[in-house]
């Protein structure tokens, strides 16, 4: 932030102002903004009584008017006129005003409007006017000169001496303002070298020289699912895409991405001893191979693997200090994450054959159950089938009624003699009494309960009921056999596999460290943390000087 410095002037005018003064204040043109920075302030003009002063026209002053008039019509800037009075008094010319300044230099062969050197400033010691044309050759002094009387010392008059004082205090404090810019811009330049040059050059020193580079391996892996064509519904939609294995696929990347892996690829291909290696630079180097922590740390920077919902592929990166190893590594790993997919399938497998086989299990078990009641119940009732007891029965009913129909149509006969014989009449009477009664007993013992047992309806019912019971769970136990058997084709058919889509291959140029992208990173970093540093220091200064 620039701050203007407000220098007071003091002028000293006479009561009456000469035409000369007059003249200088109509001539200076008070539209430029550099005229009006410095002006005099009101309060702070001085003056000083004089005796009124009589001048008599010449001819002269009236072509030093015209030529005046001639030069304020030029439209000159008010920084020209400055410099024209500025080089007036370097060349001793007394002058009235800005614009007699340039008629007098004029007259005297300089253009003030020509920026010239220093030597042209210097007059002849003869006295002679500098060479028309604004010549920037320097004039030489005959050495035959004798010294010359000087001529009487020409005062300046108060108001140009505090001109001339005035112009000496802006000039100071210019020249103060740009020493204290110079010094702030060079203290400046000095912190970002110290703050952010000399990091940054540490930074790439690092990533250009001592940097260990590494050779990255990448594949790409997609974990997929048999369709089964039983599959209906939901099931059935989703199958063949990434979300039937989304779980699976993230499952398989955490697992990779454990500290289980790590020690298993440790123990079969030596990780921490690659990275233990004096070899590698001290920033990426196993310093102490007895550490998980530390070899999980270098792990988890070294092994990047990461899952793409979209497409359900499972990209891996595995970085090593050698190509070959590298490549391996990412043999190794792709065949945890096969295992991996293999158990989850078998778990898979065998959930479904242990539920299967549970509920034939439980369907055999009732249909025992279901068949033990029914013999039970024809040992309780001595029956070994209600509907073939009803037919015996209804049989016999039958046949003993057809019986009784014909003594009845006999006995009808008899007693429609007038005298008929009672020897046989009675007998016939009787049988027929046998039969009714033997056809009530086999009715009763259908319907209701004797001496002998239960009624043949219960058991009937008791024993359809039972025999239902056994078909159903009959057709139970099918239908379990067959889920069993479906579980048992499933199981052997692979559910879910690894399909490797892009095979690793071993590098043959080192993929880290990338020298120009880590540098132009530690560039951003070290300018962002000076950028807030200085802010936060400013604001805080700020609000202290407050």
């Amino acid at each position: 932030m620039t701050t203007l410095l407000k220098a007071p002037r003091y002028r000293i005018r006479p009561a009456s102002p000469a035409p000369a003064q007059a003249e200088r204040r109509a001539a200076k043109p008070a539209t430029h903004p550099d005229d009006t920075l410095f002006a005099p302030q009101p309060d702070l003009l001085m003056t000083e009584t004089a005796a009124p002063a009589t001048e008599v026209t010449t001819p002269q002053d009236l072509a030093r008017d015209a030529e005046i008039d001639a030069i304020r019509r030029e439209g000159l800037t008010g920084r020209q006129l400055r410099l024209a009075r500025r080089m007036a008094e370097k060349h001793g010319l007394a002058t009235t005003s800005d614009f007699d300044a340039v008629r007098q230099l004029r007259k005297a062969g300089i253009d003030p409007l020509v920026r010239s050197n220093m030597l042209d400033m210097v007059t002849r010691s003869d006295g002679a006017p500098p060479a028309a044309g604004g010549s920037r050759a320097l004039t030489t002094m005959p050495q035959t000169a004798l010294p010359q009387t000087t001529g009487p010392t020409r005062l300046l008059a108060p108001e140009q001496r505090a001109e001339q004082s005035h112009m000496a205090d802006i000039q100071r404090i210019q020249r103060d303002i740009a020493r204290r810019r110079r010094r702030k811009l060079m203290l400046l330049w000095v912190r970002l070298s110290v703050f952010v040059g000399l990091p940054t050059l540490i930074a790439a020193f690092y990533y250009t020289v001592l940097a260990t580079p590494l050779y990255a391996t990448k594949s790409e892996f997609v974990i997929q699912q048999a369709e089964n064509p039983a599959a209906g519904g939901l099931g059935g939609l989703f199958s063949g895409t990434q979300f039937a294995t989304s779980q699976d696929s993230i499952a398989v990347q955490g697992y990779l991405q454990s500290r289980e892996a790590m020690l298993r690829l440790d123990s079969s291909l030596g990780f921490r001893a690659a990275f233990a290696d004096p070899s590698v630079d001290p920033l990426q180097r196993l310093e102490d191979p007895n550490s998980i922590e530390a070899a999980y740390r270098i792990y988890q920077k070294n092994v990047k693997i990461a899952y793409d919902p979209t497409e359900g592929i499972i990209k891996m990166e595995v970085s090593a200090p050698d190509p070959k190893v590298s490549q391996a590594w990412s043999r190794e790993l792709i065949s945890y994450a096969e295992e991996q997919v293999n158990h989850l399938s078998e778990r898979l497998r065998a959930d479904a054959m242990s539920g299967a086989r549970a509920s034939y299990d439980e369907a055999e078990r009732k249909l025992l159950a279901a068949q033990d009641r029914v013999l039970q119940l024809q040992e309780a009732n001595k029956v070994l089938s209600s509907e073939v007891e009803v037919t015996l029965i209804s049989s016999r009913i039958t046949g003993l009624e057809n019986q009784l129909s014909q003594d009845r149509l006999a006995l009808a006969q008899m007693l429609s003699n007038p005298n008929p014989n009672r020897a046989r009449v009675e007998p016939v009477q009787r049988r027929i009494a046998t039969l009714e009664e033997e056809i009530r007993l086999l009715r009763a013992r259908l319907t209701e309960d004797g001496a002998g047992g239960r009624s043949l309806a219960k058991v009937q019912s008791e024993l359809v009921v039972a025999q239902t019971e056994v078909t159903t769970r009959q057709l139970l136990l099918q239908q379990a056999a067959q889920q069993l058997e479906t579980a048992r084709i499933e199981a052997n058919r692979q559910q879910r596999y690894l399909s490797l889509s892009v095979s690793p291959v071993a590098p043959d140029v080192a993929s880290y460290p990338r020298a120009f992208e880590n540098t132009a990173v530690a560039f951003l970093i070290f300018a962002a943390i000076y950028l807030m540093v200085a802010l936060t220091a400013s604001i805080l200064r700020e609000q202290v000087s407050s």
